[in-house]
């Protein structure tokens, strides 16, 4: 291959790395022509370009789009599922293609700036798609709100129960208030107080009786005197 197609091929390549949500890498070694074909066929339905590649022109173009420690993954005969699309439904139609074609190895992959081993990649295809799972978070998010309204309720309900005792009482209440205001002005007032007291008698003085007394003596004294001399 010369020097510039060689060099298309890589900027190609690269172009296709920077434009790809995922890249599954795989050991296609004992596949048919018609097997890949149909390989080629399966993915394609999922969002994933399914292309044999040499491994120093993927080297190369995986280092000039900034991804490191893919290399450990580029050795043997290679094909790299470049995947446009769901991940996880890429992931699926490669493990289906896996289980029928048992020569079909994955190698590994790269996802959201980092890459993963063989484990991660093949891990991938247990979890639900991506439809699947929004719509499990839709249900699970319906079902939250549902219950807060129900709460909500149910506290409103308890208000309005508790808001209807108090109304009920409240008449009762006042016609207490209002008998007790009627005692309160029906009792007698108390008589007014005479305001100019009356004086005490002034008591006799000791003594008193005993100068009228001696007064009176005198007198009837003085009687019989003039009595003897007439």
């Amino acid at each position: 291959m010369a020097r510039a197609e060689k060099v298309q091929k890589v900027n190609e390549l690269k172009e296709r790395i920077r434009g790809s949500e995922a890249l599954f890498v795989t050991d296609y070694r004992g596949l048919s022509v018609a097997e890949a074909t149909e390989l080629r066929r399966a993915l394609g339905g999922s969002g994933a370009r399914f292309t044999v590649t040499k491994n120093t022109l993927m080297k190369r173009a995986a280092g000039e789009a900034g991804i490191e420690g893919f290399d450990e993954l580029l050795d043997g005969p290679t094909a790299v599922a470049f995947v446009d699309g769901d991940p996880i439904a890429a992931a699926k139609s490669l493990s289906e293609a896996i289980r029928r074609f048992r020569t079909l190895e994955v190698r590994g992959g790269y996802m959201e700036g980092r890459v993963l081993s063989s484990a991660e990649a093949a891990a991938l295809a247990t979890i639900e798609p991506r439809e699947v799972l929004l719509s499990k978070l839709a249900g699970a998010m319906k079902a939250e709100l549902a219950g807060a309204a129900s709460m909500f309720q149910a506290v409103q309900g308890r208000f309005l129960s508790v808001l209807e005792a108090y109304r009920e009482k409240l008449p009762a209440a006042e016609a207490a208030d209002a008998s007790a205001s009627a005692e309160e002005q029906t009792e007698p007032e108390p008589a007014p107080a005479d305001e100019s007291p009356t004086e005490p008698e002034p008591t006799p003085a000791a003594g008193d009786d005993d100068t009228e007394a001696a007064d009176s003596d005198e007198g009837q004294d003085h009687n019989q005197d003039e009595e003897g001399k007439e």
